[in-house]
C-alpha cells in the first residue's frame, strides 16, 4: 500500500515508522509547519497518486484537505478532530468511488472499550439506583479538554441511558443533577491517555478503564483502517463500521 501522511507531529512520525515496518511505502509526507527532514512537501497536491492518505493535521486545514482528497479521488483516513460540525458538508463531498474514514480515536482497543461501555450503559438504563460518569486523564500538553474519546464515550452513554439528558464538563459549581452526565478531565505529566466509565450506587461501584501505554495503538489502528479502506468501493465510514466488521462474529 502506498501511503501519504499529512501532519507530521508525534502521531505522523509514529504512523511513518509503523507503515514502513508493516511493509507499506510512504510516498509523501506533508506538513506546512514542520522542519523535520522527512517532510517531502508543503503542498497537499503531492498526495495525488497514492493509495490512501492518513491525515493527522489540524482542524483549521482539515476541511480544505478533505476537499482536495475527494477532488483527486484519493482515499482518506482522517484522524484530525474539531471539524465534525461540518460533517454534513463532508458527506456531500464523498460521492462516487470516493472513500473517507474518520474517527476521534483509531485504537482498536478503544473501539472495543466503546462497545463495552455502550453495553454497560444499556444495562444501567434499567437500574435507576446507579449513576454513571466519565473521567479522562492526559498529558499536560494536550490541547483539547475533554478528549475526543471522552466525547465518543459520552455519546454512547447518552444514546443508551434515557435519564441522562445533558453533558456537563469539568467541575461545575453546585450539585450534579440526576439528568446530567459529567465528564471530568485531568492534565498530568506525560500520561498518554486514561479513560474510565464510573458506575456507582449506595451499595457498590463498577469501573471500566482503558489505559493507553503509548501512541502506537492509535497509529497502528490508523494503518489497519487504511488497509481496510483499500477494499471499499466508495462511501463515508467511521471506526464503528471498521470494528463492527472486524468483530462481526462477536457482536
Amino acid at each position: 500500500m502506498n501511503i501519504a501522511i499529512v501532519g507530521y507531529g508525534k502521531m505522523g512520525m509514529m504512523i511513518h515508522e509503523l507503515a514502513l515496518s508493516h511493509g507499506h511505502t510512504v510516498s509523501s509526507i506533508v506538513d506546512v509547519a514542520s522542519s523535520c527532514a522527512n517532510v517531502t512537501s508543503r503542498s497537499i497536491e503531492s498526495v495525488k497518486g497514492c493509495d490512501v492518505v492518513i491525515d493527522f493535521s489540524s482542524p483549521s486545514s482539515c476541511i480544505s484537505n478533505i476537499e482536495a482528497y475527494m477532488a483527486m479521488g484519493v482515499k482518506a483516513v482522517i484522524g484530525t478532530t474539531g471539524w465534525y460540525d461540518k460533517i454534513d458538508y463532508v458527506k456531500k463531498l464523498v460521492t462516487g468511488n470516493n472513500c473517507l474514514m474518520y474517527s476521534g480515536n483509531f485504537s482498536v482497543g478503544v473501539a472495543v472499550f466503546l462497545k463495552i461501555a455502550e453495553r454497560a450503559a444499556s444495562l444501567i438504563d434499567a437500574l435507576d439506583e446507579y449513576d454513571i460518569a466519565i473521567s479522562e486523564t492526559h498529558h499536560r500538553g494536550k490541547a483539547d479538554s475533554p478528549s475526543g474519546t471522552a466525547i465518543m464515550i459520552a455519546q454512547k452513554i447518552m444514546s443508551n441511558v434515557e435519564r441522562k439528558k445533558k453533558v456537563v464538563l469539568g467541575n461545575p459549581e453546585g450539585k450534579i443533577k440526576n439528568e446530567e452526565l459529567q465528564i471530568s478531565s485531568l492534565r498530568l505529566g506525560a500520561v498518554c491517555g486514561i479513560h474510565s466509565v464510573e458506575i456507582d450506587s449506595t451499595c457498590d461501584s463498577i469501573t471500566l478503564t482503558h489505559t493507553a501505554r503509548s501512541r502506537e495503538g492509535f497509529a497502528l489502528g490508523a494503518i489497519k483502517a487504511a488497509e481496510w479502506l483499500m477494499n471499499k468501493q466508495g462511501g463515508l465510514y467511521s471506526m464503528d463500521d471498521f470494528i463492527n466488521e472486524l468483530l462481526k462474529e462477536k457482536i
